[in-house]
Parts: structure tokens; C-alpha cells; sequence
């Protein structure tokens, strides 16, 4: 019996191993695709299995159930729902720019309907993927490796002959990030490779004169073209989408709107829910134009109608649908994919050049292997030329062998031993007989009938053939041009065969503005949860629902409906919102995250305060950062229209760490990391523009930090903790700025 041996380790170390493990096979091995083909794992699977299968655009169409259940017991054993509803993805015009598989039954639809179960539906292989995904994998063109059990061999990677990254977007969520790339029209996608092959030094600018930026296949408005090249230079951003509406007239001089495309993110339940927020705006008051809403839509496309009344402000009607509705929209763009066995966002550029790199190695080693069959067939084919002419001494030589070995020794090395000759001139020719190896298996694997004059004919037309063909081949692989034209004219047939015409519009479009009914000024209360989902109540609801209102938010701000919220963040940076943007509803009700509704971006930047701006210019604030720099503002300096300002300068790698206001004869406790704590009065942090620095609040050491602030006013106790051990702050010994503070014990 063998030894049990007992490894001893830290079980954080064993945990954080594990839980990089875990992040590392969900990013490479599910969730993102790979650079090369644009293809996630469970995606590439379905389409070899397909291919395998021999479910061709031109075969009949095949039950999903088995095309699932084989990809899962061959490649993708993770569940067969996962296989499936990749398989309809694939099959979905409303969601991908080129579809990969052509579905047959209810696959579902653009207003969220899903697809039937599996052993109803039935599917094939579409001609572009055939063509443009699974050719020429006999000719060597990508590695195979083992699959789960070792028991198959599957394509690491398929052959796209297009960068189907752009072509068909991506969306993913991998563990600690995730992939959302727009869909792109074909045809300016090779053109952007043929003009990168042309030029690899292109600029970005240059690139988009011929990818103009997305294609959706819902249609639809982008309207901040001028953003575009930011977000194609870096692969991150946010496009900002609109709905195609037209305007009808109607008998009476009444006038409808006919919605006919949607922007891309309200496919699915995004077209009830902009249905509802329609009714909502009636329900509310928030217009009285509207008569009625119906959704009219087809399979011929999309078709939502709005009824008005006579007299309607059309153009600020549909501003306000821009504004309140889902019409609006942004899509988030993150360019992430698997590069070289790892995730990297990468802008356009860097798409097409690995894209054109990724090309240029399939067109190597497709050269290669034909090179080497045209190389073989050449071999043969001079060998059968040759025995023609020697074909009664060939004879003679089958005739007297014993054996098809004896034979094809004598063929090979012009060994005569033991072959009967009917003249010693036929031995001494068979001896002079030097025929390679395959030549003479050739050669005695050879028909009768090929002893026809016209074979023979037909033999050096194709020698000649193959001649030519090794040529090219050869020319192909040592010459860089010749290969990059060969690219070319595949991606030409491609365009010329399958390309379209663009669907969404790109235009720099006006700012939606519209005139709102007056409404009442009234208290509310804003609420934000640990999400950075945000909302409005009224005060009876809040009232009501305290308790668990300061439970469950982490931010709770009394302010007016007609106002404005300023969070200031950790980056210095003061964001606007207005109140009247956030939604008013029930205590329960999903609010919107405020990333949506201002320049904060939750993932970049943390919250530091959040008040009221009509309050800020009766305050002073204080500011603190991280490095621990103090300074007081005056609130009226933050009266302001931008959406977002610099709040505070900070010097680099420094962070605001608290923001809130400073009253007279206040004092102020700083806390470290390291456990000082040092205690001083308002009075000496000088008063400087929001422009400015701070000045030093705070010595630290080396690897210190500031890790909690407090005001603290005379008769009110203030409690501080320091390695779970309660401090009072009010007990504190008051110091000077700029000290070092007072050490606590833990």
C-alpha cells in the first residue's frame, strides 16, 4: 500500500491558487474568444462537430439534440444548455453580423421570445462558414489537440479567412472582466485589411476611412462619430446608439411615429420594457401627446407605432423618448480577447495586424502541404513518363519476379537476383534501373489501360500541370507579395460573395433637448446600493421603510427633485446627476446604475461623498487624500454646469480618501495604517481653490497611509477603531499639522 504524504501549506495560498486556476479556465477555455478566429471554445466546438458530422449547407438539416449531445460527448463536456443556446446565437440575424449556422424551426426572436427546445429545432452549416471557417482543414492549416479524454483530436483554432472578431462582435463574462465588442459590416472589414497588408504602418484615422465603426444588424443611429477614434485606438469606450424614427401624417392632421430599427442593446426584453417606459411617460403625465402605443412588428422587421395628438411638438416628443426611453442608448465597448493564451484589449489596429499575422501563418502551412503533394505527384508522375517508355522491360520483370517485393527491388536498386530475363540485354537494362520508392509502388499499382497512347498524353499535360503548380506554390511561400495577394483576392471573394450593405447610420447627432411639463418642487430621498444602482423616493416611503433603508444603502441623500446630486470620487473628480434623470418609484424597485447616467465610472473611480449641490455653497469642505494632504473649498466654487469637473488637484498616484463638510471650531483626527492618529483644529488647514493642492495634514512613514478621517466637535463622542480596539477620539491629545501623531496599541 502506498504512503499517503501530507503537504503542509497555507490554505490562503492553496485558495488564491485555486481561485487563479479557476479564473484563468473560465477566461481562456469559456468565456472570451480567441483573437484568431474570433470564436469562443463552446462555439469553434459546435462548428467542427457540424463539420464532422457532415451537416453541410447543402445536406439536410440536422435535430440540434444530436448536433448538442455529440459536441458534448466529444469536445465540450460543460452541460448541454450551454452548447445550445451558443448554437442559436450562431443561428440569430438579429444578433450577428454574419450568421454561422442556418437554423431551421423557432429559434427565437428580436423581442426576447426564446428558441424552442432542442429536439425540436434542426440546423446546418451556413455556405460562408463552410467556406470561411472549415476549409482546407485536411491540409494541416491549424494544430489539433486532444480532446477532454484524449479519446478525439479537435481544431486548437479554425482557419476564419476574415476577422470574425469584428465581423461578429463578442460578449462575455469571464472572472474579473468582460468582452463586449460591436459587430461590423463585412465589407469595410476587408477592405481594412487589405489597406493595413498595403500599409501596415495605417493609422487608426486612416483604418476608419474605411471601417467606419459599427454595423448592427438591428440598424439604427451611432451618434458620437467623434468619439469613434478615441474608442478604436484604445478598444474601450461608449457608443452612443438611437432608434430610426419616422414621422407619418395622418387624416385630421394628426401625425404618428414609426419606429422601424432599434438600437442593438434593446434587442430582446428591451423592446417591452421600452414599450412600458412609453406607457410610463403617459401614466406619469410626463406627456399628454401620446394616444397610443402598439407594437406592430413582423418578420419582415420592426414596426412600432406611436399614435399622436393633433398638434404635438413632434421633434420634442421624440427628444424626450431619446431621453426617457431606451430609444437612447449606449452600448459599452471593451475589445477583450485571447491573445497569445492570454486576455488583452486591443483597438482596431491591433485586431487586423494579428488577424493579417494569423493569415499569413495559415497560408504557410497550407502552401506547405500542397507543396509537398504537388512534390509527391511530381515524383510519381515522372516515374510513370519514364516506365512508359520502358513498359515491355517493366512487364518482363513482373513476369520474372517471384514475389511484388523481388520486384520492387529490382525497380529500386536494379537488383536482377532470382528474376527470370528472356535475354541478358533485358538484365543488363533491368540493372541500370533506379526508380525511387514510390515511383515503383506506383508503377506496379498501375493499370493496363494506362499503356493507352492518350494516357500517356494526358500523364504529361498533368506533369506539366503539377510543374506549374509547384512553381507558383514556391513562389507563394518565398515571396512576400505573392502570398499577400493570394490573401487578398480570398477576402475579395469573400466581400464580392457575402458582403452587404451598411445598416446603422454614423452621424454626429444634436444633444436629445426637450421641454419638459413643469413639475412641482418637492423632498425626495436618493438611494444607492452596493451595486451603484441609484433611485428616488418620496419622504412618506422613506419614512416608512427607514430601518431598512439604512440596512441595506450605502448612501442615503435627502435632496429636492428639481436639484442636482455632486459625487465626488476618489480620483478628484466631482460628477453631476440630475435628480429628475434618476427613476421615482416604490421602495422595492430597481433603480439604474448612475455609471449610465454621468461620467462616473464605477469600475475606475469610488465614491467619496455624494450631497446636494444647492446646499454646497452655504458649506466649506474638506478634502483629504490618500498621501495626506489637507485643504478647505468653499461649496460655492462647485456651482457649476459641466457634468464633471476636477474637484481637487492631486499629485500622482494620490487619491481622495474624504470629502464632507468642515464646521468652525471643529477638530479634525486623522488615522494612519499603521495606527497613528493625530488630532488638530480645522483652523490650521488653510482655505485654497479647488484648483490647488493640499497642504501636508499628516507626516507618514515610508509604507503609511491615511485610513480613516473624523470631525470631531466638543461634547459629542466620537468613537475611532484601530485593530478592533474602540479609540476616543475626543480623549485624543489635540497636536499640530503636520506631526506624526500618536501611536496606538492593537
Amino acid at each position: 500500500m502506498e504512503e499517503t504524504q501530507v503537504i503542509h501549506t497555507e490554505y490562503s495560498e492553496v485558495m488564491k491558487k485555486s481561485y487563479i486556476d479557476y479564473a484563468m479556465s473560465v477566461i481562456i477555455s469559456r468565456a472570451l474568444p480567441d483573437i484568431r478566429d474570433g470564436l469562443k471554445p463552446v462555439q469553434r466546438r459546435t462548428l467542427y462537430d457540424m463539420h464532422e458530422l457532415g451537416i453541410k449547407y447543402d445536406k439536410p438539416y440536422r435535430k440540434c439534440a444530436r448536433i448538442v449531445g455529440d459536441t458534448m460527448g466529444k469536445y465540450h463536456p460543460h452541460g448541454d444548455s450551454s452548447i445550445y443556446e451558443s448554437l442559436v446565437v450562431m443561428a440569430q440575424d438579429f444578433k450577428k453580423g454574419m450568421i454561422l449556422v442556418d437554423g431551421h424551426g423557432n429559434f427565437g426572436s428580436i423581442e426576447g421570445d426564446g428558441a424552442a427546445a432542442m429536439r425540436y429545432t434542426e440546423a446546418r452549416l451556413t455556405k460562408m462558414t463552410q467556406e470561411a471557417f472549415l476549409a482546407d482543414l485536411d491540409k494541416d492549416i491549424v494544430d489539433f489537440i486532444p480532446n477532454f479524454d484524449e479519446t478525439e483530436k479537435e481544431p486548437e483554432v479554425l482557419p476564419a479567412r476574415f476577422p470574425n472578431l469584428l465581423v461578429n462582435g463578442a460578449e462575455g463574462i469571464a472572472v474579473g472582466m468582460a468582452t463586449s465588442i460591436p459587430t461590423h459590416n463585412l465589407k469595410e472589414v476587408v477592405d481594412g485589411v487589405i489597406a493595413y497588408m498595403k500599409d501596415e504602418n495605417i493609422s487608426t484615422k486612416k483604418l476608419m476611412s474605411f471601417v467606419k465603426g459599427p454595423d448592427f444588424p438591428t440598424g439604427g443611429v451611432v451618434v458620437n462619430q467623434d468619439d469613434l477614434l478615441a474608442i478604436y485606438e484604445s478598444g474601450q469606450g461608449k457608443i452612443k446608439l438611437r432608434g430610426k424614427v419616422a414621422v407619418e401624417d395622418l387624416k385630421g392632421g394628426k401625425k404618428r411615429l414609426v419606429i422601424t430599427e432599434i438600437p442593438y442593446t434593446m434587442v430582446g426584453a428591451g423592446i417591452g420594457k421600452f414599450l412600458n417606459d412609453v406607457v410610463k411617460l403617459v401614466e406619469t403625465k410626463k406627456t399628454t401627446d401620446i394616444i397610443d402605443v402598439s407594437n406592430q412588428s413582423s418578420k419582415e422587421g420592426i414596426y412600432i407605432v406611436i399614435d399622436l395628438k393633433k398638434g404635438t411638438d413632434v421633434k420634442n416628443l421624440i427628444n424626450m423618448l431619446y431621453k426617457k426611453t431606451r430609444l437612447e442608448d449606449t452600448f459599452g465597448v471593451n475589445m477583450l480577447a485571447v491573445c497569445e493564451g492570454r486576455p488583452e484589449t486591443m483597438g482596431l489596429k491591433k485586431i487586423i495586424e494579428h488577424h493579417v499575422d494569423f493569415q499569413f501563418d495559415l497560408a504557410t502551412r497550407k502552401y506547405n502541404t500542397l507543396l509537398r503533394k504537388e512534390k509527391d505527384k511530381k515524383e510519381i508522375q515522372e516515374g510513370l513518363i519514364k516506365a512508359y517508355d520502358l513498359i515491355d522491360l517493366i512487364i518482363e520483370i513482373i513476369r520474372g519476379s517471384k514475389s511484388v517485393s523481388q520486384a520492387k527491388d529490382c525497380l529500386i536498386n536494379g537488383n536482377t537476383t532470382g528474376i527470370n530475363f528472356k535475354s541478358q540485354i533485358s538484365k543488363k537494362m533491368a540493372a541500370m534501373l533506379s526508380f525511387t520508392p514510390r515511383q515503383a509502388q506506383a508503377i506496379l499499382e498501375m493499370r493496363l489501360a494506362k499503356l493507352i497512347g492518350l494516357e500517356l498524353e494526358k500523364l504529361i499535360a498533368e506533369n506539366n500541370e503539377t510543374i506549374a503548380n509547384i512553381a507558383r506554390f514556391e513562389d507563394i511561400l518565398n515571396n512576400y507579395d505573392s502570398m499577400a495577394a493570394v490573401i487578398m483576392e480570398e477576402l475579395k471573394a469573400l466581400k464580392k460573395e457575402y458582403g452587404r450593405k451598411r445598416r446603422t447610420l454614423i452621424e454626429n447627432g444634436e444633444e436629445a433637448v426637450f421641454e419638459e411639463e413643469k413639475i412641482e418642487e418637492a423632498p425626495v430621498v436618493f438611494l444607492l446600493d452596493r451595486f451603484g444602482y441609484g433611485k428616488i423616493v418620496d419622504i412618506p416611503t422613506y419614512e416608512r421603510n427607514k430601518e431598512t433603508i439604512e440596512a441595506e444603502y450605502k448612501e442615503i441623500v435627502p435632496c429636492l427633485n428639481l436639484g442636482k446630486l455632486c459625487i465626488f470620487t476618489s480620483l478628484g473628480k466631482m460628477h453631476q446627476i440630475k435628480v429628475l434623470d434618476l427613476p421615482f418609484g416604490k421602495f422595492r424597485d430597481k433603480g439604474v446604475p448612475i455609471d449610465n447616467l454621468s461620467n462616473y465610472e464605477s469600475d475606475k473611480e469610488e465614491i467619496v461623498l455624494i450631497c446636494e449641490e444647492e446646499k454646497l455653497e452655504l458649506k466649506t469642505l474638506l478634502f483629504v487624500t490618500r498621501q495626506g494632504l489637507v485643504k478647505k473649498v468653499k461649496g460655492e466654487e462647485f456651482k457649476v454646469t459641466k457634468r464633471t469637473i476636477a474637484a481637487t488637484k492631486l499629485m500622482a498616484e494620490d487619491t481622495l480618501v474624504f470629502a464632507g463638510e468642515v464646521r468652525p471650531l471643529e477638530d479634525l483626527v486623522l488615522q494612519s495604517k499603521e495606527g497613528y492618529f493625530l488630532k488638530f483644529s480645522e483652523e490650521q488647514v488653510s482655505e485654497k481653490k479647488k484648483s490647488a493642492l493640499g497642504i501636508r495634514g499628516m507626516k507618514l512613514g515610508a509604507k503609511d497611509y491615511i485610513k480613516g478621517v473624523y470631525l470631531v466637535r466638543e461634547g459629542i463622542e466620537a468613537k475611532g477603531n484601530y485593530k478592533g480596539k474602540e479609540v476616543s477620539l475626543n480623549r485624543l491629545k489635540a497636536g499640530n499639522r503636520d506631526t506624526r501623531g500618536i501611536k496606538q496599541r492593537g
